[in-house]
């Protein structure tokens, strides 16, 4: 019962850093209706943005989160007004737009590695210790409790932001039809600069989360970018709220599949849920079909 119960923990623990990716990316999606998978490429630039200003040069750490967030969010503005914009208004297919977001996804990894280099870099601010134990068998660090606090507190926080500001509905009708929202006096185009600069923020926040939890590696956005997908496409890829929830289906299904597989085949319950979902329910859990206002 203690293995089960341990289990869950950590899928929720490993979902919530799939559901900031996902977020985020589907946010972007919903908005602007092509695959930005140079998405996990802001994820691993804000990790070693943390890796820089606070183990390099000794920016305060707290200071170094904010610098990180902001970066992070101008970095996935530019990446739509000097790549995707322009090739959007040369009237671009979806498919083009998919290819350059690979291409900026293997080219920032090059830099990355050029950078700092192919080993592996640790932040270490909250070093490591005995975990905090809990009734029924559970145990977990300081640093997993802060990461399912400011996972969820951040998921409200973007939930009322898209119910209940100007810019969050305009951003939902964008989603929901472009062309009428253009109708009605709504700019779409900075409705896609808003989408980029949330999304991204919401990636350089997973970027600081993984730093603290995880090594640092310059490709580990790939796989990363894999898992966001995977947990938007579970929950309905259109629709944020589904695109966290698909996430923690995602992290629950790989932390309670290892109980009867091995640890390796993480990644291949994550490809046959994938699959799955691709197959039989694309539109994902709660994913919703065009021409509905109500997400």
């Amino acid at each position: 019962m203690s293995l089960l119960a341990q289990s869950i923990i950590n899928g929720l623990i490993t979902g919530s850093i799939y559901a900031l990716v996902a977020a985020g990316y589907s946010l972007i999606y919903s908005t602007n209706n092509f695959m930005h998978f140079a998405h996990g490429i802001s994820v691993v630039a804000a990790g070693y943005m943390v890796y820089w200003l606070f183990t390099l040069a000794g920016t305060p750490f707290y200071a170094t989160c904010l610098i990180t967030i902001l970066l992070s969010a101008l970095f996935g503005l530019a990446m739509y007004r000097l790549i995707y914009l322009p090739l959007q208004r040369r009237g671009s297919s979806n498919v083009i737009l998919l290819i350059a977001s690979i291409g900026i996804l293997i080219f920032f990894q090059n830099i990355i590695q050029i950078a700092f280099g192919s080993g592996v870099k640790l932040i270490g601010y909250i070093e490591v210790s005995r975990g905090i134990a809990f009734p029924g068998g559970i145990t977990m660090t300081v640093l997993q409790i802060v990461i399912l606090l400011i996972s969820g507190i951040i998921f409200i926080m973007l939930y009322q932001f898209m119910q209940k500001t100007k810019l969050g509905r305009n951003m939902r009708a964008v989603s929901n039809n472009k062309e009428l929202a253009s109708i009605v006096g709504i700019d779409h185009i900075r409705i896609s600069d808003f989408s980029f600069l949330i999304g991204s923020a919401l990636a350089g926040v997973a970027g600081i989360l993984v730093a603290l939890e995880q090594n640092l590696s310059p490709l580990m956005g790939t796989n990363l970018m894999i898992k966001g997908f995977t947990g938007a496409v579970i929950g309905g890829i259109n629709y944020v709220p589904g695109s966290i929830i698909g996430s923690f289906v995602l992290g629950m299904a790989e932390n309670l599949g290892i109980l009867v597989l091995p640890s390796g085949y993480k990644d291949a319950i994550a490809f046959s849920l994938l699959f799955l979902f691709l197959l039989f329910k694309p539109n994902g859990i709660l994913g919703k079909k065009e021409g509905r206002f109500d997400k």
